[in-house]
């Protein structure tokens, strides 16, 4: 059995990638850390694991972790897991960071919208843990850096066109909803339940940490710079994310046209799902499961093209995409433990 750590596993990815992995049939998770919760049953945290498990939460050192892992999740903060990476490498273990300590490959630009870089030896030797762009580097990766909720969906919802040149890339807008749980589990005022209740609302709009990662990815996919106008809104709704995009057509296409690309690009892939014309996703029909659905449109009046991506922000966003890595990792079948149907209703 593959030996698995969670280096800080009290917030709400660590509490879904430990219900995930309690279920995988190769996976023995013998590591939980949490200096809040040191010494405290896991189930008393979080009593959807109770009868189901008699771990408890240590406050160890990456050492200690290392010690008893082969592969070491890192459900840590921004800026924290590089402190931590370095170790868990020198002892020969696979990570999969899920911060976005090591997703940006400019350091500069890392450092711009997030913090200085204490590791930035290490840029080179991680790689983007997107499965369906990158699996032959991931199975040869030993640091992934696992994807950002709102990336995941961006990026595969724009791939194919991206990739096929069939749309301006100067064009490209994408407006974003998510649930709650995407601003992590720490109490804060904005996402107190009388605050997002009954409201929906734009918040940093065109300033969110996730769009430098987003035009790295893009423009890697585009073959040249990409510029994109983002805006993220706040759904009263504990998880989920909706995309809709939109961009300028360089070509005349139908509907039908574009779903066949997207069909096409997509065959194979075990986590995508490409929607017939006429139909769009529902965050309700991905809720709990590791899947990316697309919907597809095309409006010849004004050359445009709606792109409309739907995940799970805690799944296919974070935990989900992050056993999916590590199945590839270690050579296991890509979808093991993650044959998850969506919760519905």
């Amino acid at each position: 059995m593959l030996k698995v750590g969670i280096y800080g596993a009290s917030g709400y990815t660590g509490q879904e990638l430990l219900r995930l992995l309690i279920r995988h049939p190769e996976v023995e998770v013998v590591a939980l850390t949490s200096r809040k919760f040191n010494g405290v049953p896991v189930s008393d945290v979080f009593p959807v694991f109770e009868g189901l498990i008699d771990e408890k939460f240590m406050d160890a050192s990456p050492e200690d972790v290392a010690g008893l892992s082969d592969v070491v999740f890192l459900a840590l903060p921004h800026g924290v897991s590089m402190e931590a990476v370095s170790v868990f490498l020198e002892a020969g273990k696979n990570v999969i960071d899920l911060s976005a300590d090591f997703r940006l490959r400019d350091i500069d630009i890392y450092e711009q919208w997030y913090k200085e870089h204490t590791v930035p030896d290490l840029i080179n030797e991680a790689v983007y843990g997107l499965s369906e762009l990158y699996r032959d580097d991931i199975k040869a990766a030993k640091l992934v850096a696992n994807p950002g909720c709102y990336p995941t969906g961006v990026i595969l919802g724009l791939a194919p066109v991206l990739k096929e040149g069939w749309i301006d890339v100067t064009s490209i807008i994408v407006d974003s909803k998510s649930g709650v749980s995407g601003a992590g589990r720490e109490p804060q005022i904005g996402t107190l339940f009388c605050e997002i209740d009954e409201g929906f609302k734009a918040y940093k709009i065109n300033q969110h940490r996730h769009i430098p990662e987003m035009e790295q990815e893009l423009g890697l996919l585009a073959g040249s710079d990409v510029k994109i106008f983002f805006t993220p809104h706040l759904l009263p709704v504990n998880r989920g994310i909706l995309n809709t995009i939109y961009a300028t057509l360089r070509k005349g296409v139908s509907a039908s046209d574009l779903i066949d690309l997207y069909r096409g690009f997509y065959k194979g892939e075990k986590f995508v799902r490409i929607y017939k014309v006429g139909a769009f996703p529902n965050i309700s029909s991905v809720k709990g499961s590791n899947y990316c659905d697309i919907g597809l449109t095309v409006d010849n009046r004004t050359g445009r093209i709606a792109i409309v991506s739907a995940i799970d922000n805690l799944i296919k966003g974070a935990a989900g995409q992050a056993i999916q890595n590590m199945n590839l990792m270690c050579d296991f079948r890509e979808d093991t433990g993650l044959e998850l149907v969506s919760l519905f209703p």
